[in-house]
């Protein structure tokens, strides 16, 4: 035979093969866990319009320890079982994503058609029944270690039988009983499951239709095992948000503040643009993916409950419940964190790895103020009509990265961004927050001095003064607390903090014109010389010049030999740089500027600091400016006050503008309402103020109908 002859012979197309070791390999690797695995199974009862499902560890005398599931859906007849149920990775739920029972239709929560195969990692032996409404009931066995040692796909089967025994189910349903199991399912790991097991329809929805029992190992009871469900405490939260974001992505939501024994009840509308959101991303490679004017995740709804949970919070919430104390930590850290539900039914987190999903407790690092995820409870719905592009992967564990999930993603982050600013306020002390300086006036000593000389020369005793002494006391130890709270965010956020952080921001913003100019090198340079390069390269080169110029303004404030006042400021000059600095957001947003550009005021204020309250002010009134309901107006006036040795500074936008109970609030730190603010901006600029002798402010009404922010500063002589 030639070798032409042979080469002819040899097929073209090689088939693919599956060895049998597939089916333990794949429940090993697609479901992380013996909790996800048992969650995957009862999720199939769901999908099978069960009403009820029964989880359940025991013991056969012949084949030893077992795990059951049991349900009363609709079950299984032969045809379905040999179609569907044998059929790995079958598009079946994918073409038919919906049950139905007489009028009511569930959607489906599986569809990859591989939750079968975690009765591979459970355990060696399958052991099912199932009925449905023709009556017959089946009894279907697999060996998966018979099928691991089997040589080819063709000679694993299933054994499918009529069942010889009286049938389990009333009328129809299916129980699926795991013998060989793989885990030990020791007291932790059983605490484990209930936990999740009470997450997987949603806390908060009134669901009707569907219950989850559970028998424990060791259990005799052969009643009805005891519901999973979480304690009536859950339901009544301190603080909570309530909200849906539209097909665009952009945010309309309720806070509430609850106090469980003393306080006042609150009650805010909170709303943000998407555009708003995506100006606030700092990081360019996430910022390029997503678009500016929609979201593209579609349309959900949330539910974020808070608590506080120090040791007299834990105590208020055990007395106000009639509950111990140690079941309320214990219940918070059941539903800890934030669970999205697809259509009804728990789609992530599964296991406790995957709690922390948002990344909250990384992120709680940065500013001690922001929410951990043992602190929160929160339910998101979305439907697989609504938001196919939020796809969870293989392993149950996560979602796929894409740019819904992305955009989706930072939606959560900035819901939980309101509520801990909105929570931050309800937990200021009565009376409000004071200045620094008021603060420290109260660690003095000097009122006691005076106050007990007083006594003395009145020929008071040593017990009149003890009234004296206690009140002090008291005032002291209201002040070293106040100082504390402050300090831990000076420690971190002081004001070269925010300079850093306003650098960082400038400079990734200008460096998107680097980019752009290299990329049309690279598209243009070799295929074409054109008018477009200089164009380009003139940007670029302004881009640089910025950052130059930003970079001299804030220099002497990194020296160490710093000191105030050793240089001064041309304030119109300065506005019109800082102006200069958010000039893209200012095109972006198409905001109309306004400022005294025929006058010329020389102020005792360093460029740097005066820079910074500059730019925190336009900043504000950019970002808030996007919610404005009309023309988009920035406007500042000068005034001079004290026969001319202080100018007033106005600040005017024509933007949503600032409650009313919050005039006061908004300078306190931690206080902020931009879902990515860190809430220092405007408490830095007011003690920068401060630091010059002056004073900022807000004016209500506002004069274009929004904020009116107002400052003064020393003249220069």
């Amino acid at each position: 035979m030639t070798h032409n002859e042979t080469k002819a012979r040899v097929p073209k197309r090689i088939p693919f093969r599956m060895h049998p070791r597939v089916f333990a390999a794949l429940g090993a690797d697609l479901v992380t866990n013996d909790v996800v695995a048992v969650i995957e199974l009862v999720k199939n009862s769901y999908d099978a319009f069960a009403k009820k499902a029964w989880v359940r560890f025991g013991e056969d005398p012949n084949a030893g320890r077992y795990l059951e599931v049991e349900d009363n859906g609709q079950g299984m007849d032969r045809a379905t079982i040999e179609d569907v149920w044998c059929v790995v990775a079958t598009p079946y739920r994918l073409q038919n994503p919906t049950v139905s029972e007489g009028k009511k239709i569930r959607r489906v929560a599986g569809e990859k058609g591989l939750g079968r195969l975690a009765v591979a990692r459970l355990g060696d032996r399958l052991d099912m029944l199932t009925q449905a409404s023709e009556g017959t009931c089946w009894h279907v066995t697999v060996d998966w270690s018979d099928l691991a040692d089997a040589g080819a796909m063709e000679s694993c089967f299933v054994e499918c039988t009529e069942y010889e025994g009286e049938s389990p189910f009333v009328s129809t349903g299916t129980r699926v009983r795991v013998y060989g199991l793989k885990s030990d399912w020791d007291e932790g790991q059983v605490a484990d499951l209930e936990e999740n097991l009470s997450r997987l329809v949603p806390p908060f929805a009134h669901v009707q239709d569907f219950s989850v029992f559970l028998r424990e190992p060791g259990d005799k009871q052969v009643e009805e095992e005891a519901k999973v469900q979480s304690p009536e405490f859950l339901s009544r939260p301190k603080y909570s948000m309530t909200g849906h974001v539209d097909a665009d992505g952009n945010i309309c939501a309720l806070y509430k503040y609850s106090p469980i024994r003393d306080g006042q009840p609150r009650r805010k509308s909170v709303s943000f643009k998407w555009s708003q959101l995506w100006s606030g991303i700092q990081d360019p490679r996430l910022k390029d993916s997503l678009s500016d004017n929609r979201a593209g995740c579609g349309p959900f709804e949330v539910e974020i409950r808070v608590w506080d949970i120090g040791g007299d919070d834990t105590d208020e919430i055990a007395e106000r419940f009639d509950i111990e104390k140690n079941q309320v930590r214990k219940a918070i850290r059941a539903h800890k964190g934030i669970s999205v539900y697809r259509d009804g039914i728990l789609v992530l987190p599964k296991s406790e790895g995957s709690r922390d999903w948002l990344g909250l407790d990384l992120r709680r690092v940065s500013k001690l103020t922001r929410l951990s995820t043992s602190q929160i409870v929160g339910y998101v719905s979305i439907t697989a009509d609504n938001n196919p592009g939020i796809r969870d992967t293989s392993d149950r564990e996560g979602f796929r990265s894409t740019s819904e999930v992305a955009a989706f993603e930072e939606l959560l982050k900035a819901l939980i961004g309101a509520i801990e600013s909105e929570r931050n306020q309800d937990r200021q002390l009565p009376g409000g927050e004071k200045p620094i300086r008021e603060l420290l006036g109260g660690v003095s000593g000097e009122d006691l001095v005076v106050e007990t000389s007083e006594v003395a020369a009145e020929g008071g005793s040593a017990q009149d003064l003890v009234p004296i002494v206690a009140e002090h006391r008291e005032q002291l130890e209201q002040a070293r607390k106040a100082i504390e709270t402050r300090f831990t965010y000076y420690s971190r956020l002081a004001t070269v903090g925010a300079i850093a952080q306003m650098l960082v921001h400038e400079i990734r913003n200008r460096t998107t014109s680097f980019g752009s100019f290299v990329r049309l090198v690279k598209e243009r340079v070799i295929p074409v010389m054109n008018g477009q390069i200089s164009s380009k390269a003139a940007i670029a080169g302004d881009s640089v010049a910025c950052l130059e110029r930003l970079a001299d303004t804030f220099a002497p404030l990194a020296s160490r030999n710093f000191r105030r006042r050793r240089r001064d400021s041309l304030l119109e000059e300065r506005i019109r740089t800082c102006l200069a600095l958010t000039e893209g957001e200012i095109k972006r947003k198409a905001i109309t500027i306004s400022y005294p550009e025929s006058t010329e005021t020389r102020v005792a204020v360093d460029p740097g600091e005066l820079d910074t309250v500059l730019l925190n002010l336009i900043n504000n009134a950019t970002y808030w400016l996007d919610q404005a309901p009309k023309e988009k107006r920035l406007e500042f006036r000068l005034s001079r006050i004290m026969d001319g040795k202080r100018v007033r500074v106005f600040v005017h936008d024509s933007g949503p503008g600032v409650r009313k109970e919050d005039s006061e609030r908004i300078f306190w730190p931690g206080v902020t309402g931009k879902p990515s603010g860190i809430g220092m901006g405007l408490t830095v600029a007011s003690e920068l103020v401060a630091e010059y002798g002056g004073k900022m402010g807000l004016r209500q009404p506002g004069t274009l109908g929004g904020a009116s922010f107002y400052f003064d500063l020393p003249v220069k002589r």
